[in-house]
């Protein structure tokens, strides 16, 4: 008997395992309106069961079911859903068509719960997201932000115009209160949050969607999202098999080249994909040339289960960059061009040494990041995703100081009729040559000659203004001894992190996440010599353990493209400062989640904790206390939730409200650069509140915000940049702020050819109040203190009004032309501290609104026996109008304010009704790129 239920059980489970093996193979082909849309993603509804499409679109999949839903998703389309009954073993579903949506990133294609990517009509957010097709595309000679100045409530800018030093606000914050996450990964400095684009200019290449989320956002960490969230999502190893070659170039000898190439997954489960690029040029600005490698490497291994999946990356982008960092007046650009064609182009901080460009100020920098991702599917209900990372970074930028009877090298007396620094004079000087003063451009009045000390030409940080001890050397030294050098202040770091999320389903629509989100990081910070130009020797009597003799220092330090991230400095010389910093964090968060098909409504909290160290044997004996602090922990976090609710297909409406106590940056704990803790220490406090609408259907996209955000005791500094303070700065307490605004986002497909997108916000930024304001010079000594009064004066930076019209027409198949126009209104300058010192100031200056048209042209060729390679050409042209506007300005001097002979208005220095006066970035003009690709 026994032996007979042992046969019955065998059979019937082999007719279980037959029956949920070997059902069939579907098949089918997944396009859009233009063609095959390779590494799509088709899955088994209910199943574990998925595959990517080929280069042709087509799939080929094994289902364990006869009959069920096929699911096909792909970045930027509507998720696709059919049904399939399999036949004799198979079932062929012909040709798929998706429907594009720019709105919507899959949830299937993000597989990581650690990325907190928003769904379309789920995630109750406000959110746009860039496709890789678009970036690549547009992109061109752009800086990385610009692809998102067609965004609501984003203005991006190229800022001094040097390669990679852009900067982007949205919603009227600056990049440093905008969280950036790459793969889940934060990586905004952690003692200041900054983000340097230059460090990341290879993400262009390896992206393959970014998604904006504006206002508070979805991510479950406690990271300072107060304007927003830039998730980037890069390539990983499990793309499909192939690869692809093209080059670019466009204004000013640009010219990239790239290569890249993945296997596919592999039956062993292995996987892997490699990219390489390299980027040159002179810079479309003067004196800004530059060069720049990306690498990005990607290896993965999925078990055959599918309930593992780990994901290492790595990519790099060592580069190196002239800048135009100094601002420079209205009238200066009139005066190197002409008064009603300014040469926007000038940049006062390069000229020629020996005949080569040479730039006073030049960054150079490598930050690669190397990360593991873990996906563990534990069952059907658990998921667990960890990512382990690290972050290296060395580099610097550089700097001139010293001077010679007392002028710096930006002085009139070293600048050519053109307006370039005359660096062969400087390096003449400081051999020991005799010079004469440059006036208007020309060597005019006395010869001048350098005096040695001890038989050397002695560089050092004193400008040689006074006869006695000039150069700051004990026992005094006439000021024609001293000399002019190119410095570099150098930013070294290490960051290790990891953050753990487990997702956790109860029944069908209940999902809880809990995790751990850990940071440490060490950041060196130090003055050594890049260039004498000239001197013998650099005296520095900064150090307080070599005082009062100080040192006599012989090394000089390259300014180039470092490879070696992981270098140690512990040898290296160092002038001016060195100081050491210590951040740890240490984060739980925790977020509740319920979805069914038509609401969707979360609430999630999270607390960090922070705990920074200042470590300073330069300006501190090793004996004092103060040479190294205890770490000064500070609590922080945040709760916030929101709800979506879908009326029906095409209707849906979101609310969320969020609160964050945000712990300051490491200057504002250790203000002035000194080791005592700030005695008025407060965590800033951010609430925001949003709702919005949104409209779907087969033609329109359309999603309408509103948004009201506070900011209450915010910390900032300022650089100064005073021709008599140039390296000084101003450090602000107690700011407040309030920012409302509409947005309107909409995309429109009205044929198979023409689609049209567009977008319209308004914002209303102002302060409130009064903060406190302390300017310090180079040498952290406090110069002032006073108040700001604030209150109603309009936040600066930003364009509080952005709209945007685009169009594409597919002329031919596969041949595409597009046009877009960008406008800026209501942009006002950055708060100058000079001109709020008293409650009857005249505000923020307004700047001249602008309008920018940009075009392209795509043509895609199909190539290969199967038609299954293709050849891409792109052209754009950025600006086609050649407009001259102004993009920023950090002064607030009106046309009514008073000059020499009356007011500017009075006096005819005006331009476009602004003071001349005024230090300003100008735009860039008219620019092109062409590109070719090959993919196989």
């Amino acid at each position: 008997m026994n032996t007979m239920k042992n046969w019955l059980l065998s059979g019937l489970l082999f007719l279980m395992v037959s029956t949920v093996f070997a059902q069939g193979k579907i098949t089918g082909t997944i396009t859009d309106s233009q063609g095959p849309l390779p590494g799509a993603n088709v899955a088994v509804k209910g199943t574990s069961e998925n595959v990517s499409t080929g280069f042709d679109g087509k799939f080929t999949i094994n289902s364990s079911v006869k009959s069920g839903e096929l699911v096909v998703t792909y970045i930027g389309y509507e998720n696709q859903t059919i049904s399939f009954t399999i036949s004799n073993g198979a079932a062929d579903l012909g040709r798929i068509v998706l429907v594009a949506n720019s709105n919507e990133l899959s949830e299937i294609v993000v597989k990581s719960t650690v990325v907190d990517v928003a769904k379309d009509r789920k995630t109750p957010v406000a959110v746009s997201t860039i496709k890789a097709s678009e970036i690549r595309e547009k992109l061109g000679t752009q800086e990385f932000p610009e692809i998102l100045k067609n965004t609501p409530s984003v203005y991006a800018t190229k800022s001094g115009g040097g390669f990679g030093d852009s900067r982007i606000n949205i919603r009227g914050f600056d990049q440093k209160n905008i969280a950036v996450m790459i793969n889940g990964m934060p990586v905004n400095d952690m003692e200041n949050s900054s983000v340097y684009w230059s460090n990341w200019a290879g993400l262009s290449d390896v992206t393959s969607a970014m998604q904006v989320q504006r206002g508070l956002g979805s991510s479950k960490l406690a990271i300072s999202s107060v304007g927003g969230t830039i998730n980037i999502v890069t390539k990983t190893s499990d793309q499909k098999e192939g690869g692809s070659i093209g080059s670019s170039f466009g204004n000013a000898n640009y010219l990239k080249t790239q290569a890249s190439y993945s296997t596919g997954v592999l039956e062993n489960g292995l996987s892997a994909s490699i990219l390489y690029s390299h980027t040159q040029g002179d810079g479309y600005i003067d004196g800004t040339k530059f060069a720049g490698d990306n690498y990005f490497i990607g290896l993965g291994y999925q078990t055959k289960n599918k309930k593992h999946d780990f994901q290492f990356t790595m990519t790099g982008a060592p580069q190196w960059h002239n800048q135009r960092s100094t601002f420079i007046t209205i009238a200066t650009y009139q005066k190197y061009g002409s008064v009603d064609n300014p040469n926007t182009k000038y940049n006062s901080d390069w000229g020629m040494l020996n005949g080569e460009e040479y730039n006073m100020k030049r960054n150079f920098f490598q930050k690669p990041v190397m990360s593991l991702n873990w996906d563990f599917a534990i069952n059907e209900t658990t998921k667990l995703s960890a990512i382990a990372y690290g972050s290296w970074g060395r580099g610097a930028g550089t700097t001139a100081t010293g001077g010679i009877n007392g002028k710096f090298s930006t002085d009139a007396s070293f600048r050519k009729a053109d307006g370039t620094i005359d660096f062969d004079k400087i390096y003449a000087y400081n051999t020991g040559q005799p010079i004469q003063y440059n006036t208007n451009g020309v060597p005019t009045g006395a010869f001048f000659t350098r005096t040695k000390l001890n038989g050397q030409f002695v560089n050092s940080a004193n400008a040689g203004a006074i006869a006695n001890n000039a150069t700051g050397i004990p026992g005094g030294a006439p000021a024609s001894s001293a000399g002019i050098s190119r410095i570099m202040s150098t930013n070294n770091h290490n960051w290790y992190g990891g953050v753990v999320n487990l997702d956790k389903k109860f029944g069908q629509y209940l999902t809880w996440d809990i995790g751990v989100d850990a940071r440490t990081y060490f950041g060196g910070h130090f003055q050594n010599v890049n260039d004498r130009l000239g001197g013998d020797v650099f005296y520095d009597n900064k150090n307080v353990n070599f005082q009062p003799q100080g040192r006599y220092l012989y090394e000089t330090y390259s300014a180039s493209a470092p490879w070696n991230a992981w270098s140690n400095a512990d040898n290296v010389e160092k002038i001016g400062f060195h100081n050491d910093s210590k951040v740890n964090w240490i984060g739980v968060f925790t977020q509740m989640e319920y979805s069914n098909d038509n609401l969707t409504a979360f609430i999630q909290g999270a607390v960090s904790n922070q705990a920074f160290q200042r470590i300073d044997s330069f300006i501190y004996k090793e004996s004092d206390p103060l040479s190294k602090t205890s770490f000064e922990s500070i609590l922080g976090g945040n709760v916030k939730g929101g709800a979506n609710y879908n009326f029906d297909e095409h209707h849906n409406v979101f609310a969320n409200a969020g609160y964050y106590s945000k712990q300051p940056f490491f200057n504002a704990v250790y203000p002035n650069n000194k080791s005592v803790v700030n005695p008025n220490l407060k965590n800033e406090k951010i609430l925001g509140i949003e709702g919005g609408y949104g409209y779907r259907s087969k033609i329109v996209n359309l999603n309408l915000n509103y948004y009201y955000t506070t900011w209450k005791d915010r910390n900032y500094r300022f650089n100064d940049g005073a021709a008599a303070n140039p390296n000084g700065y101003f450090d602000f307490e107690g700011i407040n702020e309030m920012h409302t605004g509409v947005e309107l986002e909409a995309n429109s497909k009205l044929t198979d050819r023409l689609r049209l997108n567009g977008m319209f916000s308004f914002g209303n930024w102002e302060y409130s109040g009064e903060a406190k304001s302390t300017r310090f010079d180079q040498n952290n000594v406090a110069l002032s203190t006073g108040t700001l009064y604030l209150n109603n004066v309009k936040v600066g930076d930003a364009a509080q009004m952005t709209a945007s019209l685009g169009a594409a027409y597919e002329v031919l198949t596969r041949v595409t032309i597009d046009g877009n126009f960008n406008w800026n209104n209501n942009l006002y300058a950055s708060i100058d501290p000079t001109k709020f010192s008293a409650a009857d100031n005249k505000g923020s200056l307004e700047l001249p609104s602008y309008g920018l048209v940009d075009a392209g042209f795509s043509y895609k060729m199909l190539v290969g026996k199967h038609k299954d390679n293709s050849v891409n050409f792109r052209f754009n042209l950025y600006n086609v109008f050649d407009r001259t506007y102004i993009a920023e300005s950090k002064t607030n001097i009106f046309a009514s304010d008073a000059t020499t002979g009356g007011t500017y208005e009075s006096t005819g220095q005006v331009y476009k009704g602004i003071a001349t006066a005024n230090q300003v970035w100008f735009g860039f003009g008219r620019t092109y790129s062409f590109s070719m690709r090959f993919d196989f």
